[in-house]
Parts: C-alpha cells; sequence; structure tokens
C-alpha cells in the first residue's frame, strides 16, 4: 500500500509538471482533451518578435489553456509556418528570419512553425511519405482553433516551403473551412531552391518597392524583352503582395533580381533598327547601354547580340538596379573585341541607328529617343552615340509600337 500511494503521489506531481509550463507538451492533457489529439506528432510553437529562433511556448490541440498562455492573438491574422526536409534535424536559418519579417511587416499577427523535425530528418523519400500526416496534424490543429474559439479560418496564411509545402496543401484540403491564402514559396523560383523563400522575405521587407514578375511562354522570348506587359493580369507583384487572380492553369512569370537584399530590377524592353547603304552581318556582338533619368543615372548596362544585320529590327531586354525615373537620355556603345584587333584597325563596321524604343516594365510607359544628330553612325570600338527623348506614350491598346 505504501508503495502504491508513493507512486500515486509521484504521477500527480508529473502530470502538475506537464500543465505548468506553457511552452511543455502535455500528453496526459491531449488524453482529457479526447480522443482526436492522441496522433499529433507535430508541435505547434507560437514564436514571438522577441525570440523569433526559439520554439518557448506551444499551443497545443485540445489543451485550451495552453492558448492563453502563449498569448495568442485571437483578434488578429495568423501565418503558419512549415519548415521542409533537413539534413541535420534542425530548423534552417531561414525560419527566424521569415518569422522577424513577418512580425515586421504585420506587428499584430500570430506566427507559429510547425515542428515536424522527427519526420523531416529521414531520407527524402521517407519524408515525404510523412507530409500527409504533417498536412492531417495542421489541419487538425486548424479546426479545433476555429471550433473551440470561432477563430476565422479567413485570417489563416499557411506557408510551406520544400517538403513543407506538400505538407501545407494537404492541410488546405482537409480543413472544415478554405483558410484565407496558401503560399508555396518553393513555386516562387525555379533557378534556385532556397532563394525562393529570400525573395518572399524580401516582399516582406520592402513593402513599398515590390519586385514585379511577367507571364512569358519562354525564357527565351523573356530575354527579348517581349514579355514586359500588363495587360489582362500578364504581370503581378512577387511574393506577399501578390494579386489573386482567377487563371484556368498555371503560368509561367519572369523576372530579374539583384544577387542581393533588396532583390527588385526594373526591367525595360530595348528595341533598335539598325540601317546603312551596304549588307552587313556581325555576330555575337558586345554594347553597352547608359540610361538617364529624372531620378538617377545607370551606365554601361552590358549586352550582347547573336546577330546584328543591315536594315534590321532587334528587341532585347535589360534591367537596372536603380530606379532613374523617367529616362530623358540614353547612350549606345558598340564595344570593340579588344583594345587592338587587325579587321578593326584597317576596317571599324558601322550601322545607322536614327531611333532607339524603350518600354518600361515596371511604369508600362514607352518612349522614343532620337538620335541628338538626326541620324548616329554606330561604330564597333568608336565614341557612343547620344540618343534624347523626343515622344513617349503610355502603353494602350490601339498604340501600335
Amino acid at each position: 500500500m505504501e508503495s502504491k500511494g508513493l507512486l500515486l503521489v509521484a504521477l500527480g506531481m508529473w502530470l502538475q509538471s506537464l500543465t505548468a509550463s506553457p511552452g511543455g507538451v502535455a500528453a496526459a492533457d491531449k488524453i482529457i482533451g479526447g480522443k482526436d489529439f492522441l496522433d499529433i506528432e507535430s508541435k505547434f510553437s507560437l514564436r514571438t518578435p522577441e525570440d523569433i529562433a526559439e520554439d518557448t511556448c506551444h499551443l497545443i490541440p485540445g489543451v485550451t489553456e495552453s492558448v492563453a498562455n502563449c498569448h495568442f492573438n485571437h483578434s488578429s491574422k495568423t501565418f503558419v509556418v512549415i519548415h521542409g526536409w533537413t539534413v541535420t534535424g534542425m530548423y534552417e536559418s531561414w525560419v527566424a528570419k521569415l518569422v522577424a519579417a513577418l512580425y515586421k511587416r504585420e506587428p499584430d499577427s500570430n506566427v507559429i512553425v510547425v515542428d515536424w523535425l522527427l519526420r523531416a530528418q529521414h531520407h527524402y523519400p521517407v519524408s515525404a511519405g510523412y507530409t500527409k500526416l504533417v498536412g492531417k496534424d495542421v489541419a487538425t490543429f486548424i479546426n479545433w482553433m476555429e471550433e473551440e474559439f470561432n477563430y476565422p479560418l479567413d485570417n489563416i496564411h499557411l506557408l510551406g516551403y520544400s517538403l513543407g509545402a506538400h505538407a501545407a496543401g494537404i492541410a488546405g484540403s482537409l480543413t472544415n473551412k478554405k483558410v484565407n491564402r496558401i503560399t508555396d514559396v518553393d513555386q516562387l523560383v525555379k533557378c534556385s531552391h532556397e532563394r525562393s523563400i529570400h525573395l518572399f522575405i524580401d516582399s516582406l521587407l520592402n513593402e513599398e518597392n515590390p519586385s514585379k514578375a511577367y507571364r512569358c511562354n519562354s525564357k527565351e522570348a523573356f530575354e527579348k524583352g517581349l514579355c514586359l506587359s500588363c495587360r489582362k493580369n500578364r504581370c503581378n507583384n512577387l511574393g506577399y503582395e501578390i494579386n489573386k487572380v482567377r487563371a484556368k492553369r498555371s503560368s509561367k512569370m519572369y523576372l530579374k533580381t539583384r544577387s542581393q537584399m533588396p532583390y527588385k530590377v526594373f526591367h525595360y524592353q530595348v528595341k533598335i533598327h539598325f540601317s546603312g547603304t551596304e549588307s552587313d552581318t556581325q555576330t555575337n556582338q558586345a554594347f553597352e547601354i547608359s540610361l538617364y533619368g529624372t531620378v538617377a543615372e545607370s551606365e554601361n548596362i552590358p549586352f550582347t547580340l547573336p546577330e546584328v544585320s543591315t536594315n534590321k529590327t532587334y528587341s532585347f531586354l535589360i534591367y537596372t538596379e536603380v530606379d532613374v525615373g523617367e529616362l530623358l537620355m540614353l547612350k549606345l556603345k558598340w564595344q570593340s573585341n579588344s583594345y587592338f584587333s587587325w579587321p578593326s584597325w584597317w576596317h571599324s563596321p558601322g550601322f545607322a541607328v536614327e531611333k532607339i524604343r524603350i518600354k518600361a516594365g515596371e511604369t508600362q510607359k514607352k518612349v522614343i529617343f532620337c538620335s541628338r544628330e538626326k541620324v548616329s553612325r554606330l561604330q564597333k570600338g568608336k565614341a557612343a552615340a547620344v540618343f534624347v527623348k523626343c515622344h513617349d506614350r503610355s502603353l494602350n491598346k490601339k498604340s501600335g509600337w
């Protein structure tokens, strides 16, 4: 009897210790809370602006006290961040950066990090198989918040990265009502895996200057500057401030970025007609163009044309890292192959250029630049030709360009 009494006392103290800590995962409370929550292995940590990197307080499905103990804001929106596959079994550095960016953009929000690290550190195929269970865990948690506290699902934004994106999609399909938004951060950029998450963070931190992406059928067409149209939802902001568009099918969006944050650049389509009295064709020719505007200037922007022929028009894309404002003037220079080459010493090839047309993707403005000398003689390795603004117009349906 004495040993049984000690056992009961010890069990009681253990139960008290589980429920006393707001950050602890109280398995006993889950049993009291109901059978439905026993199989949940994922943990839901409510991070704070003061502690963006640590899981110090958990919201426990079935345990109503945990929500109050973690100071959940019932009147504000909630972000649910779901990490992806991990080799180390630890959070990657981007998680804390994303939490910080979300709180900076939405100070009164709740940022919840879903911890499924134990399932995420297996071989990739095994962890991928667990995403269904993680998605179910998240959906169960969200349904409980709605049923227990009448928390509106219209306030919930799921953000998934890598395998976490799969889990987010599954969760969204299993909730009793639709959540407001699901973001597959992994789909933002195809050129680099982790770069996509940093582009999303950038969109949170640089609210006034969102990066713009353009719908295009191919990378080749985009590089020619043929896709800088915003008509009929052909362009959109990248990341947090994306405009919701109803589309029958998914589409490819393209953009250029800086090498580091802030990533936003300014896209321009340039169209040049090369004319001349003598037929000539040059291949893989290097040029430089300089833009001068009302705010700033961007000089010596390099570009290469695979071919330049007499009496042909070429379209290509350039971009600047600075906002030059309204364009006023530009310079065009045809680079020589080297400082000294026999062909250019004996004969310097050239073309006549009368006008240069430019369309700005970000402002949708079209500008025509005329040669300051009526017609400029552009020669390889010689001085740059100068063109000044002679006509501009906003993009409209009737304007041919």
